[in-house]
């Protein structure tokens, strides 16, 4: 046999290799418009909502400095309490404000504008914005919220009041992420489309305004306004969420501020009595901008009927839900695609997902294996979420079914993978033989060689084949080595491979192994 050159690639093939390296990019990349579009329209209703909360909010500022003006030697602790925690909220929502534009200019440019963004399925502008080794913002956001979070509770006397703010407020980190090195920034942002990084941000935004209504509530609540001016008792309504999803329950506690414990006022809805333990539910089952409204009724010290209107906005959204591979936007058949899937608002363990054309298996809450069967098929998925005690359907997706790539062929050599050219003969001959595996940055998986043919050369030129029926060497191939002197070189070729999908193929190309 004469000697094995590399067949050279047309300009022709060479086009549709890079045309096929585009499509692969395109397809890892790939974030559906409609999911985009769904998370402007969550932008849009939670930025709105937090419209709505800071008049609320202002409005309580109003009653502290009239209070304030009319008594400040008794409401003066509270006035500056309260002002404390309009300086916090101010600067982390400017501060988000800031986060926002920033990533928004880093995708679409100097003239970007947050409300009209046109590259929202950029995923490299929020990784740069808050991940950069040096220029990262993340650490600075993440360590601004847990400074605000702790500062706040300290503020609230109220058990279930803390709970929901350092709920909302969670900086803590999945045990999956963890294991993977994950810090919340990176969590939280890596490789997150512009459009739902940006949405994140706002729903941050709507967690401070929501922590900054409920600590002046309970400020103002520690206020005895009869002590000042008794027509300053108003009515609250202070809600466990401001956005739900349809088919959710919105929740809320009605409340007059300064009230006196031992009387339980009345409270209408519109011109209905409902029960007054304080507490009032309903199912939502419309998308849309909502007012809850109505008036609350008690006698004060003197008997005197006391009546005060009370309002608050909130916000029905449409269901949504994400699952991603974790690898790329495709699956391969026969083999153990990782899986994560998550409902804005649910908790893992209250998220489930189904799978048609394959097998699915649940490793954690939020996390899965997915086994699909048909080779160019497609994957269909079902997540369902468990809300108030009932099951609702929040998402369906499609993936695309590939059959896994061939692997590369190596002779391993300590720690590394020797895939040809030169090698010393001590380190070639301490190789049990030859293992092969897909390892791209984006895959890792292991494939059992089931064998391979040596061809080595005698001294009049003449190919000698040996073949191994396994992945280790023959003793007569270690022998045919051994004999080899420097500058001399063989080749592996005919390799059999066998894959987690159990489908066994037959590489091409040879390994050229030269001894040094």
């Amino acid at each position: 046999m004469g000697k094995i050159t590399k067949k050279k690639i047309s300009p022709r093939q060479k086009m549709i290799n890079l045309m096929y390296v585009v499509m692969m990019a395109m397809l890892a990349l790939n974030v559906s418009s409609d999911v985009l579009k769904g998370f402007d329209l969550v932008d849009e209703k939670l930025t709105h909502a937090n419209e709505n909360t800071a008049r609320l909010n202002e409005e309580i500022y109003k009653r502290f400095e009239q209070q304030y003006d009319a008594n400040p030697a008794k409401v003066k602790v509270w006035y500056d309490k309260a002002l404390s925690v309009r300086s916090m909220s101010d600067s982390i929502f400017a501060l988000l404000d800031d986060l926002k534009l920033n990533i928004v200019r880093k995708s679409d440019g100097e003239d970007a504008d947050v409300r009209n963004i046109r590259r929202k399925d950029d995923l490299e502008a929020a990784t740069q914005v808050m991940l950069t080794p040096i220029a990262g913002r993340g650490e600075e956001l993440h360590d601004a919220i847990v400074n605000y979070r702790e500062r706040v509770v300290e503020m609230l006397d109220d058990e279930v009041q803390r709970e929901l703010v350092l709920s909302n407020l969670n900086t803590d980190v999945p045990l999956s992420a963890k294991l993977m090195g994950k810090n919340w920034q990176e969590y939280m942002f890596e490789s997150m489309p512009t459009s739902a990084a940006v949405t994140l941000l706002t729903k941050l935004q709507n967690d401070i305004r929501f922590a900054e209504g409920q600590v002046l509530n309970e400020l103002v609540s520690n206020i005895d306004e009869k002590d000042i001016r008794v027509n300053q008792l108003n009515a609250y309504v202070i809600p466990n969420s401001r956005t739900i999803v349809q088919g959710g329950k919105f929740s809320a506690q009605i409340i007059m501020a300064a009230v006196d414990t031992t009387r339980r006022p009345d409270i209408y809805i519109g011109d209905k009595k409902v029960a007054n333990n304080g507490s009032y539910e309903m199912y939502c089952t419309k998308t849309g901008n909502y007012t809850l409204k109505g008036y609350i009724e008690m006698l004060d010290g003197e008997g005197q009927v006391v009546k005060r209107d009370f309002l608050q906005q909130y916000t029905v959204v449409e269901p949504s839900a994400t699952v991603s591979a974790d690898i790329m936007n495709v699956l391969y058949a026969g083999y153990s695609n990782p899986m994560s899937v998550s409902v804005p608002g649910v908790a893992n363990n209250q998220v489930s997902l189904t799978m048609t054309g394959g097998t699915l298996k649940q490793t954690a809450p939020g996390k899965y294996v997915a086994v699909p069967t048909n080779v160019g098929g497609t994957a269909e998925f079902t997540v369902t979420a468990n809300q108030e005690g009932r099951s609702q359907v929040m998402g369906k997706f499609s993936y695309r079914v590939r059959k896994l790539p061939d692997p590369t062929a190596y002779i391993p050599v300590g720690d590394s993978h020797f895939k040809g050219g030169k090698i010393s003969k001590k380190d070639l001959l301490s190789a049990h033989g030859l293992n092969a595996a897909i390892d791209d940055g984006l895959l890792n998986i292991p494939f059992n060689v089931k064998g391979f043919e040596t061809v080595f050369f005698d001294n009049l030129g003449n190919a000698v084949p040996e073949v191994s029926a396994s992945g280790d060497f023959t003793e007569r191939q270690k022998t045919m080595m051994r004999v080899l002197s420097r500058g001399k070189r063989f080749f592996i070729t005919k390799i059999r491979a066998q894959g987690p999908d159990g489908i066994e193929r037959t590489l091409n190309g040879a390994v050229e192994v030269i001894v040094n």
